[in-house]
């Protein structure tokens, strides 16, 4: 076979993206039809870098889970393939049996791997870890930041020694001693994660018991129930087979996250969670100076209700745009850590390790750095848009 030309690789590539194309128009048909009933989503769309952006993130969020669905990908992102080392875009598959793609459509890397692959299953590993790493931060930094906000004293003081005390260290630095292996031997990670996790059942908790305290009879098995599902998902996630924290047996432990991931994902919260920690309470001292705070305090409402059901809903847009740009901020930070080959498995397809890789032969072959470098660029970007888009939409409210 002859080799592809850049005209017949574009849209090679774009038929491969057929279902996130179709993703993205149904997802789309659906938001403007429904908008007016979306609330702060909905009026996303009327914002034109507000849709740029969102279609942006979309787009490897769909890319990510197809992918991973291997509906995307050409070739096994591990594999290696006789005589494709460094095989510029378009190369023929030498020896392809029936059933294989027949060609490296980004060409192959250093150690004959398919460039395109690896960069769609380096989509998947930002979308598992950013965004949930993001909320889980997000999830200490409200847990700590209300109360530290609207008590003040001692509580206050304590907490933002401790934040500025982590902020205080480089975030590199920071998270070379979280992942590297000899720390990783001490299960200091692991007890980070039991202690860092625990904190979306505080928040959950403490969320329904505030709203149906005065209704014992709604809230007791509410709280039962709920606590019982994110406690077992809890021990699944902490349960570790040949650590301490093996707590739970195999058949109760839903899923085992891998070690690599695991470490990568308690870094990123314990750096991100001082930060939102002092946003929350900067919003808290502000807040809780209104009028409205001051009635539900006259009706005698508790403390964490009026944090959790006055003073929160109010502090909810800067929160959701810092949110987005903390998953473009928790991206990079990933594809750091990548590039110096920290954290994620030496043959993992994650974007950074993917740019580190292609970088030593940058000046000789450029397609196997380019596509991830590229992917890293548009994801950060949609995300910076759409927090532009929501930031202008919720300064009209």
């Amino acid at each position: 076979m002859e080799p592809l030309t850049s005209a017949e690789i574009i849209p090679r590539i774009l038929w491969q993206f057929l279902p996130v194309w179709i993703a993205l128009l149904g997802l789309f048909a659906l938001s403007i039809t429904f908008k007016r009933r979306s609330g702060l989503y909905g009026k996303l769309f009327d914002s034109t870098i507000g849709m740029i952006g969102f279609a942006l993130v979309m787009f490897w969020v769909f890319t990510g889970i197809f992918g991973a669905m291997d509906l995307i990908v050409t070739h096994d992102a591990l594999a290696q393939a006789s005589g494709m080392k460094n095989k510029v875009p378009g190369t023929p598959l030498r020896g392809a049996e029936a059933g294989d793609y027949p060609y490296y459509l980004l060409g192959g890397d250093n150690l004959a791997r398919d460039v395109f692959s690896r960069t769609i299953k380096g989509a998947w590993i930002v979308v598992q870890i950013a965004p949930f790493a993001t909320l889980f931060a997000f999830m200490v930094g409200i847990t700590l930041g209300l109360p530290a906000g609207y008590y003040g004293g001692k509580l206050d003081t304590l907490l933002t020694f401790v934040a500025n005390l982590v902020l205080a260290f480089p975030v590199i630095l920071l998270f070379y001693l979280l992942v590297t292996p000899e720390i990783v031997a001490t299960g200091i990670p692991s007890y980070m994660a039991a202690v860092l996790f625990v904190f979306p059942l505080i928040f959950a908790g403490v969320l329904l018991n505030s709203r149906y305290h005065t209704r014992p009879s709604v809230r007791t098995p509410l709280l039962i129930g709920v606590l019982a599902l994110m406690g077992w998902l809890y021990l699944s996630l902490v349960s570790d087979a040949g650590t301490p924290l093996k707590v739970l047996p195999g058949w109760l432990d839903l899923f085992d996250v891998p070690g690599g991931i695991l470490v990568v994902f308690v870094a990123v919260v314990f750096v991100n969670a001082p930060t939102v920690f002092r946003i929350v309470r900067g919003l808290t001292l502000d807040i809780k100076t209104r009028d409205y705070v001051a009635a539900a305090q006259t009706r005698g409402e508790g403390g964490w209700y009026i944090m959790l059901w006055e003073i929160l809903p109010n502090a909810r847009g800067p929160l959701i745009v810092d949110f987005c740009l903390r998953i473009g901020y928790t991206t990079i930070l990933l594809g750091t850590l990548g590039f110096f080959g920290l954290g994620m498995p030496p043959e993992s397809p994650d974007w950074g390790s993917t740019i580190n890789e292609g970088r030593k032969l940058l000046t000789i072959y450029l397609h196997p750095a380019l596509p991830p470098a590229l992917a890293l660029l548009s994801l950060v970007l949609g995300l910076n848009l759409l927090a532009d888009g929501l930031r202008e939409e919720s300064l009209r409210d």
